[in-house]
């Protein structure tokens, strides 16, 4: 675990007071145009419009025009100023506290060369003197114009006397400093780990860059951080999220102690967004988690039902476990994380025991192993699919053409991030070739195939705004709009396709469309306040709508006067 330390003045961010409205009384919103989805998930819900909206004990009471102030004369008005409101988005694959965690620690992301990276990395040294270590997270040597790894000796050039432990934008590999090494004990003679890579010089010495399974060589070294710590950037990370108009999140992968702060949280009234937690498949205590059953608090705050199976590696690293070899590395495979016997173990003992079954799978070889493993447990079902189960494979980056209708056909969930192709463009068809692109970051496919798409972003990975992913699955282009036709354009969504899978369709995905995902009366009243409307925007600002309200259960707990 990783020990973080911030200033008094971040920590007293961490406390800040909500002001919620009343939500006892009646709410009636009016002067908007406001949007939901109705009906069930995929292509058969509708949109509707509306302009007023009442709320009452949390929950959305009614939706439609001006007659709703004469059906509830003594609801308490609030005047939203021609705003747009929608229903609060729905992120399906995010990380709270590793999000919370990287805001405190230093960030790397977007930096375009090593050499300004490590001078990030110094300057946050120096300023930060009482660390024992140096943490940080983003660093992609894609953006770089040498796009080799760098190496322990470009960080120990300006620092030396603490270890340093940089995580890789993707989180499948590590970047550290000879002090790191030592601490973990790393040297020539150190074997990889089953499911990673120790990355070596010429010598055959190690080079500073581990890679998946191998970054816990020296992450589990870093000490333990405290209860006050952890539950802080579970904090940050919240306000953050609600910030960005986030109601809801999957988080995926968390810890037998995360449920417990999770659960905490909830109970001091302290949790403000929904969170359906992923239980992390290599938790020692996964068997008696299992064993305690699916969870779901009172106030559906938090959700546990899910467990999260670790497939293989992330293509930016080539760790994605692929069917043939690299196009750029023509003796390189990628890696498995879990063996292959494990997956099949895993897979059966969280189907029975009524678990949801998410999956990570980036190469194309891990999500056919997946697909393989859903298919024998369809096996057993009289109808050979397991819709009713909504199992789900996280991320389906890479994947065969001819596997993409088997999703449909076992009733598997994609689980997509949309940002990830705008910021893999660069490298992808390096790595997989031209042929293998077809089934790369492949929505339209997938749709087209009856697929129902949970959308997401994978925070911190990407960056959590969820606008940011809209405006790439409708163009297929980055903030700067390029490419100026988008990236394999064919594989774009529709604005109310990509909007269904950040709201009604992830809800869905993630057993919470019962009580969340659209503003249909009895379902809870979590929606957002906007500056301008997405479906009267030009599809290439889509990333630049801004959030000034967001409500869960009714209360206020974000606002702007931007």
């Amino acid at each position: 675990m990783m020990k973080l330390r911030h200033c008094t003045a971040l920590l007293g961010l961490l406390v800040a007071l909500y002001t919620p409205l009343s939500i006892a009384e009646s709410q009636l919103y009016h002067n908007f145009t406001g949007y939901t989805f109705t009906g069930e998930m995929g292509p058969e819900t509708n949109l509707q419009s509306f302009t007023h909206m009442v709320v009452e004990d949390g929950r959305v009471a009614a939706i439609g025009g001006d007659e709703l102030r004469q059906q509830f004369p003594d609801a308490r008005a609030h005047n939203l100023a021609g705003r747009t409101l929608l229903p609060g988005l729905i992120d399906s694959h995010g990380h709270v506290q590793i999000l919370g965690e990287n805001l405190i620690q230093v960030d790397l992301r977007g930096i375009n060369n090593r050499t300004a990276t490590v001078a990030k990395v110094a300057n946050y040294a120096d300023s930060n003197l009482e660390l024992d270590w140096v943490v940080g997270r983003g660093w992609n040597q894609e953006l770089w114009p040498v796009t080799d790894y760098p190496t322990r000796q470009d960080l120990d050039e300006l620092i030396n006397d603490r270890p340093v432990y940089l995580t890789r934008v993707d989180a499948h590999a590590a970047w550290v400093n000879t002090m790191a090494l030592e601490m973990a004990g790393i040297n020539a003679d150190t074997p990889d780990p089953d499911g990673g890579q120790i990355i070596r010089d010429e010598e055959g010495n190690p080079t500073g860059i581990l890679i998946d399974t191998a970054m816990a060589l020296v992450g589990d070294t870093i000490p333990e951080v405290t209860e006050e710590t952890r539950l802080g950037a579970l904090k940050v990370g919240q306000e953050h999220l609600l910030e960005l108009g986030l109601t809801q999140v999957l988080d995926a992968g968390v810890s037998r102690q995360g449920l417990d702060d999770f659960k905490a949280m909830n109970e001091n009234d302290e949790l403000k967004l929904r969170i359906n937690a992923m239980v992390a498949a290599t938790d020692p205590d996964l068997d008696a988690i299992l064993e305690e059953g699916i969870y779901l608090s009172d106030n559906h705050r938090l959700r546990i039902g899910n467990v999260k199976m670790y497939g293989d590696g992330a293509l930016g690293s080539r760790g994605a476990r692929l069917i043939e070899p690299y196009s750029d590395d023509p003796d390189n495979y990628g890696l498995l994380v879990t063996p292959e016997e494990r997956v099949r173990s895993l897979f059966e003992q969280a189907h029975q025991a009524g678990f949801q079954i998410s999956y990570h799978a980036i190469g194309d070889y891990s999500n056919r192993l997946a697909l393989d493993e859903f298919a024998r447990l369809a096996d057993e079902e009289e109808n050979g699919s397991l819709a009713a189960y909504r199992h789900r494979i996280e991320h389906a980056q890479i994947v065969q053409l001819e596997d993409i209708p088997r999703f449909t056909e076992l009733g598997i969930i994609p689980s997509m991030q949309p940002t990830h192709a705008t910021s893999d463009m660069n490298m992808a068809e390096n790595r997989i070739g031209e042929q293998r692109i077809a089934g790369a970051y492949a929505w339209r496919r997938f749709v087209d195939n009856g697929s129902i798409i949970a959308g997401g972003s994978d925070f911190p990975v990407e960056l959590a705004n969820p606008f940011y992913g809209i405006h790439a699955a409708v163009t297929r282009q980055d903030r700067h709009n390029q490419p100026v036709e988008g990236w394999h354009p064919e594989q774009a969504l529709s604005l109310l396709e990509t909007m269904r899978s950040f709201t009604i369709d992830g809800a869905w995905a993630g057993f919470a469309d019962e009580y969340s995902g659209s503003l249909q009366v009895g379902k809870y009243a979590d929606f957002i306040v906007v500056d301008r409307d997405p479906f009267r925007t030009s599809n290439k600002d889509l990333w630049k709508v801004q959030v000034l309200s967001t409500y869960v259960g009714g209360e206020r707990v974000f606002h702007t006067t931007r």
